[in-house]
């Protein structure tokens, strides 16, 4: 008998919806699943409702602190290992864990060798962003499934071997955009797949965020309690700097700023309501430095277009507007509406007939017509309750989770999209999604690929 599989690239489950999911909920189910194919379980490992599955967390920084704490939540669920080059990072989370699960992980600087022990059932991955393929593609390699926190990858090309990794070596790869999990992202599908809102035509994602000036900092040596080359790993070899160490996501090395650390969220939820369509073919982008002409290598403004076809999407992601405000906590986990004119990190979907604002992280989604009347509407809650047990359900299942590596991909590709066409002079791209390259200009095509260092490279092929 075949074992079952997951699905080959570019296959995708169909949609969950609202019904589907509160039909699971009511049978037990603690997350909010997507498909039913299956794949084989790890060799010599049974799969089962109840099997104790073992974690490694590579990155014990503030992200990767909450999701250990919130995964050791979860039945038979533990930690066996904590890993981060900086030997000052984790010692509360030790304590913490310690504490819910009768024993304390053990601290390792370089994960590889969490890889190496066969009790290990999956990784979690909390580094900067420049980790995230490479840690993936090792561990998937090792045998382990993988929750990566998002932006999925440093550069598109990363992203696509992620994918073929977790193909060939069967694995459970689930990506951090933890509105895939929310049960109003699904009825917010379900609204617009019903032609409600009339024909889309254009969709307005915000990302407006605080900021300063930056000051650069010197370099120095790196403290004692760092491992300077492991953190640096892929990324080039360079002075330690305590400005890149510490704020690694102002250096293109290293992530995309704001834009991909948190605008991500809203573009991935944006393409989950709007069904998931595949890669625009145009991209434009302006901005750079303009509200604070500093040396920081990270715009304070991107201001971006995206051509979809049939429609036409918008992203405005900066660091410059202190009047904005992300989602309160009483809107994430309560029955508060926000105030959406001045609200962070809004969505802005507009049919021919009404207009949808849309919430991530448990905002929900609210319709309105020309009066202004709500005439519509669901609210949320923060869907990490769901998220994190989706990926521990399907290491036992095997099925599909959630934020599948492949969908996930393809909502890191506008972030990419829209760096590049900005670092390749604020000119349009124009974009072949099928063979992912650029036909216009040619030399956009250097961003797609990292220069990966001796002994941290990108195995080829995966």
């Amino acid at each position: 008998m075949n074992s079952p599989q997951l699905p080959p690239a570019g296959k995708r489950p169909p949609a969950l919806t609202r019904r589907a999911f509160l039909h699971r909920s009511a049978q037990g189910t603690a997350a909010l699943a997507v498909g039913t194919w299956l794949v084989a379980p790890a060799p010599g490992r049974a799969a089962g409702a109840n099997e104790r599955v073992v974690l490694a967390l590579i990155g014990a920084g503030g992200r990767g602190s909450d999701l250990a704490l919130k995964f050791a939540q979860i039945p038979a669920v533990e930690f066996k290992y904590v890993c981060d080059p900086d030997a000052t990072r984790g010692a509360g989370l030790l304590r913490q864990l310690e504490e819910k699960q009768g024993r304390a992980p053990e601290r390792l600087r370089d994960f590889r060798r969490a890889l190496e022990d066969r009790d290990v059932t999956a990784v979690v991955v909390a580094t900067p962003e420049h980790w995230h393929a490479l840690a993936s593609v090792w561990a998937c390699q090792a045998g382990k499934d993988v929750y990566v926190e998002k932006n999925t990858s440093l550069t598109l090309w990363e992203g696509r071997q992620m994918i073929a990794a977790a193909r060939k070596y069967r694995r459970v790869v689930q990506v951090g955009f933890q509105n895939r999990s929310a049960p109003y992202a699904a009825t917010a599908r379900e609204y617009l797949a019903g032609g409600k809102l009339g024909k889309v035509t254009l969709v307005k994602v915000f990302n407006l965020l605080d900021g300063g000036p930056w000051q650069p900092q010197p370099d120095s040596p790196p403290p004692p309690t760092l491992d300077w080359d492991l953190w640096l790993g892929p990324a080039p070899a360079v002075p330690y700097n305590r400005g890149r160490h510490l704020g690694w996501n102002d250096w293109w090395d290293y992530a995309g700023g704001h834009f991909s650390g948190d605008a991500s969220h809203q573009l991935d939820l944006t393409r989950l309501v709007l069904g998931d369509p595949p890669p625009p073919r145009r991209v434009f982008c302006a901005g750079g430095r303009l509200a604070h002409p500093d040396r920081r290598q990270m715009p304070d403004l991107f201001c971006v277009t995206y051509d979809f076809g049939d429609f036409v999407m918008t992203c405005e992601s900066g660091n410059f507007t202190p009047y904005m405000r992300k989602f309160p906590n009483e809107v994430r986990y309560g029955d508060q509406w926000p105030y959406w004119p001045q609200s962070s990190c809004r969505v802005e979907i507009y049919g021919t007939r009404n207009l949808m604002y849309l919430g991530r992280h448990g905002c929900g989604w609210q319709v309105l017509e020309a009066n202004g009347k709500v005439i519509a509407q669901d609210k949320g809650r923060f869907p990490d309750q769901w998220h994190l047990p989706n990926f521990i359900d399907c290491v036992r299942s095997r099925q599909p989770p959630n934020a599948d590596i492949e969908q996930a991909h393809l909502s890191a590709c506008l972030v990419h999209l829209g760096a590049i066409a900005l670092r390749a002079g604020g000119r349009q791209v124009d974009f072949d999604p099928v063979g992912e390259r650029f036909s216009h200009p040619d030399d956009a095509n250097r961003f797609l690929k990292p220069a990966y260092r001796p002994g941290y490279a990108m195995p080829e092929p995966v």
